[in-house]
């Protein structure tokens, strides 16, 4: 499934993992504001995360780029979600967000929200990161690159705390760059956790 911005894509993933008996493989930048991400699973439950990521994707007001259901795969495609992860040379950012990526413990953060800022301009994310970070009980987690200047922050702490130092960082955005998205998402799904810096 291929959505825009990497806001949007986390909303959608956690809709489309919540809805059905999938997991998340990998997200991929492609180079623009487009991600790729992949699921496993029957072709059934695959089919149903789909059409809840369509259906987020457009209470969200955007849509799913591009869908595609492979039935019984090839096992050589296997080889696509191994080996090290490379930073791509010309954005700063990683070239797949794979679950191998962050050896850790991702029960922690089970009860907690996440808070997704995303603009397009390094200086815009760094001056709304100051003022998320000072005006609510949040931690920073961390930032994400992928291409055209797209710059995500992701922030964790309880929902109201979250909400907060969203709603701080997109004021302070200002004339600084443009602001993409702010996003919260409660009780994010433990897959969606793992790809996440």
């Amino acid at each position: 499934m291929e959505t825009p911005f990497l806001s949007v894509t986390a909303m959608v993933c956690d809709a489309a993992l919540k809805s059905a008996n999938v997991h998340l493989l990998s997200l991929e930048p492609i180079g623009t504001e487009v991600i790729l991400s992949l699921f496993s699973g029957d072709a059934g439950s695959v089919r149903a995360a789909m059409e809840a990521a369509s259906k987020r994707a457009k209470e969200l007001g955007s849509q799913v780029v591009a869908a595609t259901i492979l039935d019984a795969p090839e096992d050589s495609l296997d080889g696509v979600l191994e080996g090290p992860n490379a930073i791509n040379a010309l954005y700063g950012g990683r070239e797949y967000f794979l679950p191998t990526d962050h050896k850790k413990d991702t029960t922690s953060m089970k009860p907690q929200a996440i808070g997704i800022l995303e603009t397009q301009g390094l200086a815009a994310i760094l001056h709304a990161t100051d003022a998320m970070l000072k005006a609510a009980d949040v931690e920073l987690v961390g930032k994400e690159k992928i291409g055209a200047a797209y710059v995500t922050i992701i922030i964790k702490g309880d929902v109201a705390a979250v909400t907060a130092a969203l709603e701080a960082g997109a004021a302070a955005v200002g004339d600084l760059g443009k602001l993409i998205a702010t996003q919260v998402i409660a009780r994010p799904h433990e897959d969606l956790l793992r790809l996440l810096p």
